[in-house]
């Protein structure tokens, strides 16, 4: 595939930005398996902060990958689940988390032989 123009790159480079940090694709990961709680999510993305995990669904909700859906209950029940275009993303996250976990021990004997020079 070509990009054609900087305003074309531009907008690329911002979907990306947004999609490819960390914190979103652990969100699109978790909610592959299904719709999920915030506390769900809070507790499964490791490190992530209660801020850092509202700014990101609300990206990713307004980027048309995330759908929240509010349950008139007592007290009200929030749930975040993966849109259509949100799924179409998750193939490509799982594949670039496998080859990270895949690829991780020789990433580290190459950082550790780099910092050794």
């Amino acid at each position: 595939m070509q990009v054609n123009g900087p305003a074309t790159s531009c907008g690329v480079r911002e979907v990306l930005d947004r999609v490819g940090d960390k914190w979103s694709i652990a969100v699109v990961n978790q909610l592959g398996s299904g719709p999920r709680r915030f506390s769900e999510l809070r507790r499964a993305i490791d490190g992530i902060s209660q801020r850092m995990l509202t700014s990101t669904l609300r990206t990713l909700e307004r980027d048309g990958l995330v759908h929240r859906t509010v349950y008139p209950e007592v007290p009200p029940r929030v749930e975040y689940e993966l849109t259509e275009l949100g799924r179409t993303l998750l193939d490509t996250t799982w594949e670039l988390m496998n080859w990270a976990l895949e690829h991780r021990e020789e990433i580290d004997r190459a950082r550790s032989r780099y910092d050794a020079r």
